[in-house]
């Protein structure tokens, strides 16, 4: 029964993802359907977490929209999620970063790693 579920799991995975990490500043192209019309609507923000694995895995990004912090999750594998561009690589040490929620401005910046 386990073999059934993996093999149902590792065919429902996405060839190419790209590699990013928490604290990393990334675009996120979203396919968004409007009536009969789709278009794909860009997400640029900071990675909070990553949690969960293999088909299961998500993502969360927030970004700051009219001085609003605005948070969206997606599922990393999901066919909704056209691609993820890693626009900055950032510098942090925490596996979550839920401290940046109470942030604003400068203080909710993240610094830059230099490779």
């Amino acid at each position: 029964m386990n073999d059934i579920i993996k093999n149902i799991e590792a065919s429902q995975l996405k060839a190419e993802v790209p590699e990013f990490h928490v604290g990393d500043t990334v675009k996120v192209h979203a396919k968004i359907k409007e009536g009969n019309r789709e278009r794909i609507q860009v997400f640029e923000g900071t990675v909070l977490k990553r949690q969960g694995g293999s088909s299961r895995e998500t993502f969360t990004v927030r970004k700051f929209s009219n001085g609003i912090g605005v948070e969206k999750t997606w599922p990393l594998h999901s066919p909704s999620v056209d691609k993820i561009e890693v626009v900055r690589f950032g510098k942090v040490r925490r596996a979550k970063l839920n401290y940046l929620r109470d942030r604003v401005g400068k203080a909710a910046k993240v610094k830059e790693l230099v490779k």
